[in-house]
Protein backbone atom coordinates (compact mmCIF):
# COMPACT_ATOMS: atom_id res chain seq x y z
CA UNK A 1 0.00 0.00 0.00
CA UNK A 2 2.27 2.09 0.65
CA UNK A 3 4.52 1.80 -2.47
CA UNK A 4 1.56 1.98 -4.22
CA UNK A 5 0.86 5.42 -2.64
CA UNK A 6 4.84 6.41 -3.31
CA UNK A 7 4.24 5.71 -7.38
CA UNK A 8 0.95 7.59 -6.94
CA UNK A 9 2.57 10.75 -5.81
CA UNK A 10 5.58 10.54 -8.35
CA UNK A 11 3.38 10.06 -11.03
CA UNK A 12 1.15 13.06 -10.20
CA UNK A 13 4.13 15.51 -9.68
CA UNK A 14 5.51 14.08 -13.16
CA UNK A 15 2.01 14.98 -14.74
CA UNK A 16 1.87 18.01 -12.86
CA UNK A 17 5.48 19.45 -14.64
CA UNK A 18 4.77 17.99 -17.48
CA UNK A 19 2.05 20.45 -17.68
CA UNK A 20 3.47 23.31 -16.58
CA UNK A 21 6.23 22.39 -19.09
CA UNK A 22 3.79 22.25 -22.05
CA UNK A 23 2.07 25.14 -20.97
CA UNK A 24 4.85 27.56 -21.26
CA UNK A 25 6.45 26.08 -24.21
CA UNK A 26 3.16 26.85 -25.79
CA UNK A 27 2.94 30.15 -24.20
CA UNK A 28 6.45 30.71 -25.99
CA UNK A 29 5.40 30.11 -29.30
CA UNK A 30 2.61 32.45 -28.84
CA UNK A 31 4.86 35.38 -28.61
CA UNK A 32 7.32 34.00 -31.43
CA UNK A 33 4.58 34.20 -33.92
CA UNK A 34 5.43 36.39 -36.03
CA UNK A 35 2.27 38.88 -37.37
CA UNK A 36 1.52 39.85 -40.84
CA UNK A 37 -0.08 42.47 -42.65
CA UNK A 38 -0.74 43.22 -46.19
CA UNK A 39 -0.61 46.22 -48.19
CA UNK A 40 -1.76 46.86 -51.38
CA UNK A 41 -0.67 49.86 -54.02
CA UNK A 42 -0.88 51.16 -57.92
CA UNK A 43 2.14 51.07 -59.53
CA UNK A 44 2.95 54.47 -59.44
CA UNK A 45 6.58 55.79 -58.67
CA UNK A 46 4.79 57.74 -55.59
CA UNK A 47 3.19 54.92 -54.13
CA UNK A 48 5.60 52.24 -54.75
CA UNK A 49 8.30 54.28 -52.74
CA UNK A 50 6.15 54.86 -50.20
CA UNK A 51 4.90 51.47 -49.90
CA UNK A 52 8.01 49.93 -49.85
CA UNK A 53 9.60 52.40 -47.32
CA UNK A 54 6.36 51.31 -44.91
CA UNK A 55 6.77 47.66 -45.72
CA UNK A 56 10.51 48.09 -44.59
CA UNK A 57 9.80 49.85 -41.38
CA UNK A 58 7.34 46.95 -40.53
CA UNK A 59 9.89 44.35 -40.91
CA UNK A 60 12.88 45.87 -39.26
CA UNK A 61 10.97 47.94 -36.36
CA UNK A 62 8.28 45.96 -35.68
CA UNK A 63 9.60 42.25 -37.12
CA UNK A 64 6.12 41.93 -38.70
CA UNK A 65 5.71 39.84 -42.33
CA UNK A 66 4.56 42.10 -44.92
CA UNK A 67 3.09 41.27 -48.12
CA UNK A 68 2.49 43.64 -51.31
CA UNK A 69 -0.12 43.54 -53.88
CA UNK A 70 0.87 45.51 -56.68
CA UNK A 71 -2.73 45.89 -58.28
CA UNK A 72 -4.79 48.32 -60.58
CA UNK A 73 -6.69 51.37 -58.42
CA UNK A 74 -10.08 49.48 -58.53
CA UNK A 75 -8.66 46.19 -57.24
CA UNK A 76 -6.94 47.93 -54.90
CA UNK A 77 -9.92 49.49 -53.43
CA UNK A 78 -11.88 46.58 -53.57
CA UNK A 79 -9.54 44.36 -52.21
CA UNK A 80 -9.13 47.25 -48.95
CA UNK A 81 -13.06 46.80 -48.84
CA UNK A 82 -12.80 43.09 -48.27
CA UNK A 83 -10.03 42.37 -46.14
CA UNK A 84 -8.03 40.96 -48.48
CA UNK A 85 -5.56 43.78 -47.89
CA UNK A 86 -4.82 45.34 -44.35
CA UNK A 87 -4.08 48.75 -46.00
CA UNK A 88 -3.00 50.92 -48.62
CA UNK A 89 -1.25 54.83 -48.51
CA UNK A 90 -2.09 55.86 -51.79
CA UNK A 91 -5.41 57.14 -51.74
CA UNK A 92 -5.60 60.46 -53.92
CA UNK A 93 -8.61 62.51 -52.42
CA UNK A 94 -11.12 64.19 -52.59
CA UNK A 95 -10.79 64.22 -56.98
CA UNK A 96 -8.78 61.32 -58.34
CA UNK A 97 -10.21 58.36 -56.39
CA UNK A 98 -13.61 60.09 -55.32
CA UNK A 99 -15.53 57.49 -57.04
CA UNK A 100 -13.47 54.87 -55.68
CA UNK A 101 -14.03 56.52 -51.93
CA UNK A 102 -17.77 56.88 -52.66
CA UNK A 103 -18.32 53.09 -53.03
CA UNK A 104 -16.33 51.79 -50.43
CA UNK A 105 -16.18 54.36 -47.38
CA UNK A 106 -18.25 52.79 -45.09
CA UNK A 107 -16.04 49.26 -45.67
CA UNK A 108 -12.97 51.34 -45.06
CA UNK A 109 -11.19 53.73 -42.61
CA UNK A 110 -9.63 57.10 -43.51
CA UNK A 111 -6.22 56.92 -41.44
CA UNK A 112 -5.16 60.79 -42.48
CA UNK A 113 -2.93 62.13 -45.21
CA UNK A 114 0.38 61.18 -45.75
CA UNK A 115 1.48 63.85 -48.41
CA UNK A 116 0.05 67.12 -48.78
CA UNK A 117 0.70 68.74 -52.32
CA UNK A 118 -0.60 66.25 -55.20
CA UNK A 119 -1.41 67.30 -58.51
CA UNK A 120 -3.13 65.65 -61.36
CA UNK A 121 -3.82 67.06 -65.04
CA UNK A 122 -2.25 66.32 -68.65
CA UNK A 123 1.66 67.00 -68.74
CA UNK A 124 3.87 68.20 -71.92
CA UNK A 125 7.46 69.18 -71.99
CA UNK A 126 7.93 72.56 -71.21
CA UNK A 127 9.08 73.66 -74.84
CA UNK A 128 5.57 72.71 -76.15
CA UNK A 129 4.78 76.77 -77.15
CA UNK A 130 0.94 75.85 -75.71
CA UNK A 131 -0.17 76.48 -72.40
CA UNK A 132 -3.76 75.39 -71.86
CA UNK A 133 -5.83 72.44 -72.66
CA UNK A 134 -8.37 74.31 -74.66
CA UNK A 135 -5.13 74.49 -76.86
CA UNK A 136 -4.65 70.67 -78.06
CA UNK A 137 -6.88 70.34 -80.31
CA UNK A 138 -5.35 73.23 -82.72
CA UNK A 139 -2.30 71.41 -82.34
CA UNK A 140 -3.71 67.80 -82.54
CA UNK A 141 -1.44 66.49 -85.79
CA UNK A 142 1.67 67.77 -83.49
CA UNK A 143 0.58 65.21 -80.85
CA UNK A 144 -0.47 62.93 -83.54
CA UNK A 145 -3.98 62.68 -82.14
CA UNK A 146 -3.35 61.24 -79.11
CA UNK A 147 -2.86 61.44 -75.71
CA UNK A 148 -0.56 58.87 -73.68
CA UNK A 149 -2.36 57.77 -70.51
CA UNK A 150 -1.47 54.48 -67.94
CA UNK A 151 -3.54 52.04 -67.21
CA UNK A 152 -7.15 51.88 -67.73
CA UNK A 153 -8.67 51.38 -63.74
CA UNK A 154 -6.67 54.64 -62.90
CA UNK A 155 -8.56 57.52 -61.41
CA UNK A 156 -6.86 60.11 -63.80
CA UNK A 157 -8.14 58.07 -66.51
CA UNK A 158 -11.69 58.75 -65.44
CA UNK A 159 -10.56 62.41 -64.94
CA UNK A 160 -9.27 62.62 -68.80
CA UNK A 161 -12.13 61.01 -70.19
CA UNK A 162 -13.99 63.94 -68.62
CA UNK A 163 -11.53 66.34 -69.90
CA UNK A 164 -11.87 65.31 -73.70
CA UNK A 165 -15.75 65.86 -73.21
CA UNK A 166 -15.87 68.96 -71.42
CA UNK A 167 -13.32 70.40 -73.93
CA UNK A 168 -14.89 68.70 -76.84
CA UNK A 169 -11.23 67.05 -77.74
CA UNK A 170 -10.61 64.87 -80.80
CA UNK A 171 -7.31 63.32 -79.31
CA UNK A 172 -7.77 59.60 -78.54
CA UNK A 173 -6.70 58.75 -74.84
CA UNK A 174 -4.34 55.93 -75.14
CA UNK A 175 -4.32 53.45 -72.32
CA UNK A 176 -0.89 51.86 -71.45
CA UNK A 177 0.82 51.76 -68.22
CA UNK A 178 3.22 54.49 -65.75
CA UNK A 179 6.21 52.64 -67.41
CA UNK A 180 5.41 52.77 -70.81
CA UNK A 181 3.63 56.38 -70.41
CA UNK A 182 7.37 57.91 -68.99
CA UNK A 183 9.50 55.46 -71.88
CA UNK A 184 7.24 57.27 -74.43
CA UNK A 185 7.92 60.65 -72.82
CA UNK A 186 11.30 59.97 -72.84
CA UNK A 187 11.70 58.94 -76.48
CA UNK A 188 9.71 62.29 -77.72
CA UNK A 189 11.91 64.52 -75.42
CA UNK A 190 15.25 62.90 -77.26
CA UNK A 191 13.88 63.66 -80.07
CA UNK A 192 12.05 67.11 -79.69
CA UNK A 193 8.66 65.92 -80.43
CA UNK A 194 5.43 67.06 -79.13
CA UNK A 195 3.68 65.01 -76.53
CA UNK A 196 0.90 64.82 -73.91
CA UNK A 197 0.66 62.65 -71.18
CA UNK A 198 -1.99 62.02 -68.46
CA UNK A 199 0.57 63.42 -65.50
CA UNK A 200 0.60 63.75 -61.13
CA UNK A 201 3.33 64.93 -58.87
CA UNK A 202 4.68 63.59 -56.90
CA UNK A 203 6.79 61.84 -59.58
CA UNK A 204 10.24 61.37 -60.73
CA UNK A 205 9.56 62.44 -64.11
CA UNK A 206 9.83 66.35 -62.89
CA UNK A 207 12.86 65.88 -61.86
CA UNK A 208 14.33 64.46 -64.87
CA UNK A 209 12.91 66.48 -67.76
CA UNK A 210 11.59 69.87 -67.77
CA UNK A 211 7.66 69.69 -67.72
CA UNK A 212 4.61 71.53 -67.49
CA UNK A 213 0.92 71.31 -66.34
CA UNK A 214 -1.55 72.60 -68.96
CA UNK A 215 -3.94 74.49 -67.39
CA UNK A 216 -7.94 73.70 -66.70
CA UNK A 217 -9.73 76.77 -66.82
CA UNK A 218 -12.65 74.07 -66.58
CA UNK A 219 -11.12 72.42 -63.58
CA UNK A 220 -11.51 68.97 -64.61
CA UNK A 221 -9.04 67.46 -62.49
CA UNK A 222 -9.86 69.93 -59.30
CA UNK A 223 -6.73 71.19 -57.75
CA UNK A 224 -4.23 70.02 -55.37
CA UNK A 225 -4.84 66.74 -53.43
CA UNK A 226 -3.63 64.80 -50.54
CA UNK A 227 -2.27 61.03 -50.82
CA UNK A 228 -4.21 59.54 -47.47
CA UNK A 229 -3.90 56.20 -46.21
CA UNK A 230 -6.65 54.40 -45.84
CA UNK A 231 -7.32 50.97 -43.56
CA UNK A 232 -9.85 48.30 -44.07
CA UNK A 233 -12.37 48.03 -41.07
CA UNK A 234 -11.14 46.70 -37.72
CA UNK A 235 -7.10 46.78 -38.40
CA UNK A 236 -6.69 49.47 -35.49
CA UNK A 237 -8.08 47.06 -33.24
CA UNK A 238 -6.10 43.95 -34.13
CA UNK A 239 -2.51 46.25 -34.87
CA UNK A 240 -2.78 49.29 -32.35
CA UNK A 241 0.49 50.03 -32.83
CA UNK A 242 0.99 49.94 -36.43
CA UNK A 243 -2.27 52.18 -36.54
CA UNK A 244 -0.60 54.73 -34.04
CA UNK A 245 2.40 54.53 -36.87
CA UNK A 246 0.51 54.90 -40.05
CA UNK A 247 -1.05 58.08 -38.10
CA UNK A 248 1.98 59.65 -37.82
CA UNK A 249 3.46 58.47 -40.82
CA UNK A 250 4.20 61.50 -43.34
CA UNK A 251 6.43 62.76 -45.90
CA UNK A 252 7.12 66.42 -47.07
CA UNK A 253 7.37 66.92 -50.71
CA UNK A 254 11.37 66.98 -50.68
CA UNK A 255 10.88 63.65 -48.29
CA UNK A 256 9.14 62.12 -51.04
CA UNK A 257 10.99 63.56 -53.76
CA UNK A 258 14.16 61.95 -52.08
CA UNK A 259 13.05 58.71 -50.84
CA UNK A 260 11.44 58.42 -55.19
CA UNK A 261 14.75 59.17 -56.25
CA UNK A 262 16.49 56.62 -54.40
CA UNK A 263 14.42 53.87 -55.76
CA UNK A 264 15.51 54.99 -59.32
CA UNK A 265 19.12 54.87 -58.35
CA UNK A 266 18.57 50.95 -56.83
CA UNK A 267 17.30 48.00 -58.93
CA UNK A 268 16.32 46.35 -55.29
CA UNK A 269 13.15 48.53 -54.28
CA UNK A 270 13.85 47.07 -50.72
CA UNK A 271 17.49 48.22 -50.21
CA UNK A 272 16.67 51.74 -51.78
CA UNK A 273 13.95 51.83 -49.04
CA UNK A 274 17.34 50.37 -46.20
CA UNK A 275 19.59 52.79 -47.64
CA UNK A 276 16.47 55.66 -46.94
CA UNK A 277 16.07 55.00 -44.00
CA UNK A 278 19.25 55.40 -42.43
CA UNK A 279 19.93 58.21 -44.17
CA UNK A 280 17.02 59.65 -42.68
CA UNK A 281 16.53 58.09 -39.13
CA UNK A 282 15.79 61.17 -37.80
CA UNK A 283 12.24 61.33 -39.27
CA UNK A 284 11.81 57.59 -39.43
CA UNK A 285 12.24 57.54 -35.55
CA UNK A 286 9.51 60.43 -34.53
CA UNK A 287 6.67 58.09 -36.21
CA UNK A 288 7.87 54.90 -34.44
CA UNK A 289 6.32 54.36 -30.81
Amino acid sequence: MKNFKSIFMVTAIVLIMSLTFVGCTSGTDNENDQQEVSISYVNWACATASTYLVKNILEIEYEYDVTLHDLEAGQMWQGLSTGDADFILAAWLPNTHSNYYSQFKDEVVNVGANYHGAMVGLVVPTYVDIDSIEELNANIDKFEGQIVGIDSGAGIMAATNNAIEEYDLDLNLLESSDAAMTAELSRAIANNEWVVVTGWAPHWKFADFDLKFLEDPKDVYGGEETINTIAREGFATDHPEIQTFLEKYYLSPEELGGLIATMEEYSNRDEAAQVWIEQNRELVDSWLN
